[in-house]
């Protein structure tokens, strides 16, 4: 008996290689978040790679709905903003004096507050799938919203509410004052969340979550209530969410209504869907491109949301899969040594590119400063020069680029089509060869 147990034991043993790969990749992320900030250290970089992270580890959380889930939710920012708002009740009872809690925990405050709101309103939304959850999600969040302004005491009505993050004495070293401190402590979390919500998908709940989206009704066939599954993963999903609020709360010192708005989550379906929520790594492109494109952008040009706009068109349009589709497809190329077929003819359709966006931008700011800066005179500066937007020289340069490089990229488009479709059917035919 011992012997067949033994032998039993033995045959259900497996042997699993060390992932060197994945090491490195996690071993790398790491570093990058270590060393980004000496890196970027000039000016508004630190603020704006603080708004990076916590907007990675908002869109990582819902792309656990979208992207694995299939669950087009227009209320995310709810999780995330009411999270906030107990975080930073919770930094200002600390001050108070009416409890201790250390503010390097105060955004797992937020991330279970966030999860039992998500207990709350999940259970209703998860009862339907497709439209008509997107639209109880959006009738959650106008809910949310308009209480925000009812019930002045807690979400302290227009003006919000406001904290101090430096908290008692410095423990060893660390108040939260300096910017870079704020910086490593998102960068902490990231990290954790990033772990934690990559390794939900290597799960059995994220593998059934995968399939409810695919095929809900063979998942029931099989004995799974999808109801129960959505509603977990959105309990989950509301938890990171939570997480990414207190960050915020503590990045910004306030907490306001815009917080728990409809804008909000309409921003981060943007940011994560430019990504590329087909993979797990999409969100964190999309909120880089995303912070970049609302926060810096909108420095420079009142056009910033025209720009926001035409770039999300344009990915939904010709990259469907997200800016990191478009990485992936050229990794493959290179994976299988075929990336030479295609860089000169792609080199040219992005410099072709860049010609029309440079014709199109000067079009756009000279509109826009004809019609909203008339009072202040004809002349702007742009690119390091003084135009004069009511001359008609700059207007034909403008028309030119945008004209020049439009043909270029209509001449040069069938010869990158030849060679990448061309690349492609040779690496298929390569694993079809390999496979047999």
């Amino acid at each position: 008996m011992m012997e067949v147990m033994n032998t039993a034991t033995r045959s259900s043993v497996k042997f699993q290689p060390f992932n060197l790969g994945r090491w490195l990749i996690w071993s790398l992320f790491a570093l990058l978040l270590i060393v980004a900030p000496l890196v970027f250290n000039k000016g508004a970089s630190l603020s704006l790679l603080c708004q990076m992270g916590t907007v990675m580890i908002f869109g990582l959380s819902y792309n656990m709905l979208l992207g694995q889930g299939g669950m087009l939710s227009f209320g995310h920012a709810v999780y995330s903003g009411l999270g906030a708002y107990f975080a930073i009740h919770a930094m200002n009872m600390v001050t108070a004096g009416q409890f201790a809690l250390p503010v390097t925990l105060i955004p797992l405050v937020g991330g279970i507050f966030g999860m039992l709101f998500g207990v709350l309103f999940g259970y209703v939304i998860t009862k339907k799938s497709g439209t008509t959850f997107s639209m109880i999600t959006l009738g959650i969040v106008e809910l949310v919203s308009a209480c925000s302004l009812m019930f002045p005491d807690f979400f302290g009505g227009e003006g919000g509410i406001s904290t101090n993050r430096v908290i008692g004495a410095p423990v060893m070293g660390i108040s939260y004052g300096p910017q870079i401190q704020v910086y490593y402590l998102i960068a902490f979390w990231l990290f954790i969340a990033t772990v934690g919500m990559y390794a939900f998908t290597q799960t059995p709940l994220g593998r059934i979550i995968n399939a409810v989206r695919d095929n809900p009704e063979r998942v029931e066939f099989i004995g799974y209530d999808t109801h129960w599954v959505r509603y977990m993963v959105v309990i989950l999903s509301a938890f990171f969410a939570g997480i990414s609020g207190g960050l915020a709360a503590i990045n910004f010192e306030i907490v306001t209504a815009e917080n728990v708005s409809a804008i909000r989550s309409g921003a981060i379906l943007l940011f994560t869907f430019i990504g590329g929520i087909g993979f797990f790594f999409g969100p964190l492109i999309g909120a880089v491109i995303g912070v970049f494109l609302t926060v810096l952008l909108s420095d420079f040009t009142k056009a910033w949301q025209l720009y926001l706009g035409v770039f999300f068109i344009v990915i939904v349009m010709y990259a469907p899969g997200g800016v990191a589709s478009i990485l992936m497809m050229n990794v493959r190329l290179l994976k299988y040594h075929r990336f030479h077929r295609v860089w000169r003819s792609m080199a040219g359709m992005v410099g072709a590119t860049l010609l029309v966006c440079l014709g199109v931008v000067m079009m756009v700011e000279m509109l826009y400063h004809l019609t909203l800066n008339a009072a202040n005179g004809p002349q702007m500066q742009r690119f390091g020069q003084v135009i004069d937007t009511s001359a008609a020289l700059p207007w034909i340069v403008a028309f030119a680029l945008a004209a020049i490089g439009a043909l270029l990229f209509w001449r040069i488009k069938p010869i990158f089509r030849h060679a990448w479709d061309g690349a492609n059917i040779e690496i298929e035919e390569q694993l079809r060869k390999e496979g047999a």
